[in-house]
């Protein structure tokens, strides 16, 4: 037995398709990802926190799913409307199927919908609110109507822990990483580079931060508009100007704000694993994975601020750097799980800014 399904779009148009997971309603951001594959990861994403994701991709759940590939503790989606949705994956390590896995996690999913008639209206139009019913899509319509907008929803409050943690208690440098919405994947990354790695909520304070003594600090990506974080941008302020500082994607937008730099919102985000990347410094070009709706202002820059990466789809920035202070900071995902993995090299970068600091600080 199928059941009918709909996505209603805050614009009043409507796609009827194949309810799949859990039923009942969804509401959120209407995103489009690029990505071929990596759906597991994409769920599971906390930077998309409060959005209903529609990848271009035409198959999903193909190689079903496995707990193994999660990038955080839930799925973080508010619903997943894909083209053809795969109810027999073929995997040797499959462990249950897309269906059963957004149904087990009560996530409502759609399929057999025109993902690339929603996708340029997207372009388009740009970002607008959605939702994912099972039941009258004009009565949908209605609560869509009288629902917020995403933007003024602080979702990192959502999605960072609740309490501080030790990631890896073995190693040779201390890191404290703020978590604005950590994906796992940036945590292995630090602990296969022999960093002991201590996680602390969004609200931190710089004070409980120094008191750890770390060698290095990271902002972690995470979802929303970064205008909502003015106290994590008050704590980044006071860290970027006493210890080596990693910002990746809303922590880059979090250092930005810190040094006096604004943000705004894109039309319609970069989300996928394809998004061609400048380091304008070699002038070698890198195939990043993204998921952002804002980017750093170029226009009104501060003093000291020198931008390294430039996205060679829009000019938006994808990276800066400060002329004194020790800060690697990039807009795209370093982490990049799924992938490509093109751009780790960036935890090379920060590793051994860390130790060159904490080399300059023994000798002194």
């Amino acid at each position: 037995m199928t059941k009918k399904g709909y996505l209603v779009l805050s614009d009043g148009s409507i796609y009827q398709g194949i309810s799949y997971g859990s039923e009942g309603n969804a509401y959120g951001e209407v995103v489009f990802n690029t990505s071929m594959s990596g759906y597991q990861e994409i769920l599971t994403d906390p930077s998309y926190a409060g959005q209903i994701v529609i990848p271009t991709y035409p198959m999903q759940g193909n190689y079903g799913v496995n707990q193994s590939y999660e990038e955080s503790s839930k799925i973080q989606v508010a619903s997943f409307v894909i083209r053809s949705h795969s109810p027999t994956p073929s995997h040797f390590d499959v462990q249950n199927t897309l269906s059963d896995y957004l149904k087990e996690r009560g996530i409502p999913g759609l399929s057999g919908v025109d993902t690339r008639a929603i996708t340029r209206r997207i372009r388009s139009e740009g970002v607008m609110m959605g939702m994912v019913t099972t039941g009258n899509p004009q009565e949908a319509f209605e609560e869509l109507s009288n629902s917020p907008a995403y933007d003024t929803v602080n979702f990192v409050e959502r999605v960072t822990t609740a309490n501080e943690y030790i990631w890896n208690n073995e190693g040779a440098l201390k890191i404290a990483l703020v978590d604005c919405g950590v994906k796992y994947n940036i945590l292995r990354n630090l602990a296969i580079r022999n960093c002991k790695i201590h996680v602390f909520p969004s609200n931190v304070s710089s004070d409980e931060i120094l008191n750890i003594n770390p060698d290095g600090v990271v902002f972690s990506p995470g979802p929303g508009d970064p205008v909502h974080n003015q106290g994590t941008v008050a704590t980044a302020s006071s860290i970027v100007r006493k210890i080596p500082t990693l910002g990746i994607c809303l922590g880059h937008q979090i250092i930005a704000r810190a040094l006096g730099a604004s943000t705004y919102k894109l039309k319609f985000g970069h989300r996928g694993g394809n998004h061609p990347v400048q380091d304008l410094n070699s002038g070698k070009v890198y195939i990043t994975a993204q998921n952002h709706g804002y980017a750093v202002d170029e226009t009104d820059l501060p003093a000291g601020l020198i931008v390294t990466h430039k996205n060679l789809n829009d000019g938006t920035i994808e990276g800066i750097r400060h002329e004194e202070l020790p800060i690697v900071s990039i807009q795209y995902h370093s982490e990049a799980a799924p992938g490509p993995l093109d751009n780790a090299y960036i935890f090379d970068q920060f590793i051994e800014l860390v130790q060159k600091c904490r080399k300059r600080q023994i000798e002194i």
